[in-house]
């Protein structure tokens, strides 16, 4: 799965991604750039 890095501008493969369930409910995946090591998140079924 990608998501989008604002540090490298550019869509990248999660790394160590994890399932997470948001405030309101919904599902998202959140992980790691495996470039920069920056966060990543992308809302949605994973």
């Amino acid at each position: 799965m990608q998501a989008y890095c604002f540090k490298c501008r550019t869509k990248r493969e999660i790394k160590d991604p994890k399932k997470v369930t948001l405030k309101n409910g919904r599902p998202a995946t959140q992980g790691v750039c495996p470039n920069c090591g920056t966060k990543v998140f992308r809302i949605g079924q994973s």
